[in-house]
């Protein structure tokens, strides 16, 4: 069966007022963890896939997403890198598609449309957009969420931020698909995790386990599908490495003092113990505030 340009697989699940989680590479995929945390999803609920595009190369520069070569029982094989639809249906309502969402190099239009026309057929409830951003955050803190719903802060949810979006600038063509979708009543969720940006890890497991613990609030998910092992680890090796180093210790301790008089901002209504910080140098504050300015609202 063809939705525009995505081919969907028959027998076409019957879902039950599904909702889509959805990540999208590279925008907003920082340490991996939009694709990170869908793949667990799919992993934990025995998700199976349902539909892909049928041209990628009508929307993907492959000098810019490189297809993969590997040989398989002795025969090689080459993989096209593409967008794809997983489904899941669960005992309890409502049923789920993960999309795995590559940013278009052209036609982006057409491929938005594409997606629209998915979630219009499988009379989607809800569309959830999850990821990661670098910031101006320390690995030594909670890493700090956040989230909106229907553009407005997402409230009710342990740890996540209810700072209101004030970002203006450059943005992704794919947040049209939350603009159209919001026309056809879907409900439109973001949630976004922020790391550490002088980490760059490649996966970032902490920050995985932070965006599964966020949606396991926001649906009940079991609590056996969050394994904070690995991302714990992970960061206890970075501190060790920090030690060693004084000057990114020293960077660190900076950033814990900006992470630390943010959260007493917040908490305490914009009357922050100021006189408890620990000073910057100015070259660090005007750093600290470049990147909050750019990341701030990507969410």
């Amino acid at each position: 069966m063809r939705i525009h340009a995505f081919e969907i697989h028959e027998p076409r699940p019957k879902l039950r007022g599904p909702h889509v989680v959805a990540m999208l590479r590279p925008w907003l995929d920082a340490g991996n963890v939009g694709t990170l945390v869908l793949d667990r999803l799919e992993e934990y609920f025995d998700a199976e896939e349902i539909g892909r595009l049928i041209r990628p190369g009508t929307f993907f520069d492959f000098t810019r997403y490189r297809p993969q070569t590997r040989t398989i029982d002795g025969k090689r094989s080459l993989t096209l890198p593409n967008s794809t639809i997983m489904a899941v249906r669960r005992q309890q309502p409502p049923d789920f598609l993960f999309l795995h969402l590559l940013e278009p190099h052209i036609f982006a239009e057409e491929y938005i449309d594409s997606i629209v026309e998915v979630i219009k057929s499988f009379n989607v409830r809800r569309y959830c957009r999850i990821g990661g951003m670098y910031n101006a955050v320390p690995h030594t803190r909670p890493l700090r969420v956040t989230g909106n719903f229907n553009g407005a802060p997402l409230t009710g949810l342990s740890g996540v931020s209810t700072q209101r979006n004030a970002y203006q600038g450059p943005t992704s063509i794919m947040n049209l698909v939350s603009d159209a979708t919001d026309k056809l009543g879907v409900e439109n969720v973001s949630v976004m995790v922020h790391l550490p940006q002088y980490l760059e890890l490649e996966e970032d497991h902490a920050g995985k386990a932070r965006l599964l613990q966020v949606l396991s609030e926001l649906y009940n998910f079991p609590e056996d599908l969050v394994q904070l092992d690995q991302g714990d680890e992970q960061y206890r090796e970075v501190s060790s490495a920090v030690d060693r180093n004084p000057a990114v210790k020293a960077l660190v301790r900076r950033l814990e003092s900006y992470y630390d008089s943010r959260e007493d901002w917040v908490n305490t209504g914009g009357q922050a113990a100021m006189e408890n910080q620990m000073p910057l140098a100015p070259e660090v504050e005007q750093f600290l505030q470049d990147i909050g300015d750019k990341l701030e609202g990507f969410s």
